[in-house]
């Protein structure tokens, strides 16, 4: 089995970018992985030791399905967020308070009356905090689908189900479906990165938003529980061990 697509989602929320090889270290995600979010609402960051808070607090897919029209680019050299949508285009950084206030400003105007106030007013901002990710699990984990798995789905509903609606990081090919499960307390290798599973994935109503449209044109959901009695397609799993991983290498069962 190997790894046949490498993705990371550096804004919460918004566009995969697919990747050819990353870094991995120990505790960590893909470098640049959800680096980047807007927070909504009445959440409560703490700006010196950001903790995990659920996805519900920023923008997402679950509540935001028009943040699928909006297409992004992370620019590693510059460190320069390239965006493009509805509202025309924007380069800015995400580095800096100026590019954060560009960018905080862009994303309301975008969301408009999906964008989501505080109860005593609190406007959206964009937020990066160094070392930190706004992932969906309480540590920073990498997620991975096999392909066979999502295929089981596929066949059951008669109709093709896009993967990046379940944005992954890691894609699988050579696996069978559901084998991913099994793993569960397994270390994993890819060349010299090590890797321990730590938990199947549930899938949530971001899965219903289609990735180039922006409708709610499936349910996800609804057809894992009606075909095969739960609601998880994938598995989180731990760097243990640093090294790199590109498209194309095996994976191995440690």
């Amino acid at each position: 089995m190997h790894i046949a697509a490498l993705y990371r989602y550096p804004v919460k929320g918004l566009t995969p970018e697919l990747l050819t090889a990353a870094q991995l270290s120990p505790g960590r995600c893909i470098p640049w992985d959800r680096a980047f979010a807007l927070k909504q609402g009445d959440a409560v960051l703490d700006e010196a030791n950001p903790a995990w808070i659920s996805k519900m607090n920023f923008m997402c897919l679950a509540k935001n399905p028009k943040a699928a029209l909006l297409r992004t680019r992370f620019d590693d050299a510059t460190r320069m967020l390239h965006i493009e949508g509805p509202g025309g285009p924007l380069i800015a950084s995400p580095l800096t308070p100026e590019g954060q206030a560009a960018l905080t400003a862009y994303f309301t105007a975008f969301l408009d009356e999906e964008a989501r106030y505080g109860s005593e007013g609190q406007a959206p901002r964009f937020h990066f905090f160094p070392g930190h990710s706004f992932c969906d699990h309480k540590t920073q984990v990498i997620s991975l689908i096999g392909r066979a798995s999502l295929a089981a789905l596929e066949d059951a509903v008669g109709a093709p189900r896009d993967a990046r609606r379940f944005r992954a990081n890691l894609y699988l090919e050579g696996t069978k479906p559901w084998e991913e499960f099994t793993w569960l307390g397994r270390t994993l290798g890819i060349g010299e990165v090590e890797m321990v599973v730590r938990e199947r994935i549930d899938r949530c109503a971001a899965t219903m938003v289609n990735p180039d449209t922006a409708a709610r044109d499936a349910n996800p959901v609804k057809e894992l529980r009606t075909h095969f009695g739960h609601i998880e397609l994938g598995i989180f799993a731990e760097v243990t061990k640093s090294g790199e991983i590109r498209t194309g290498d095996t994976l191995r069962l440690i």
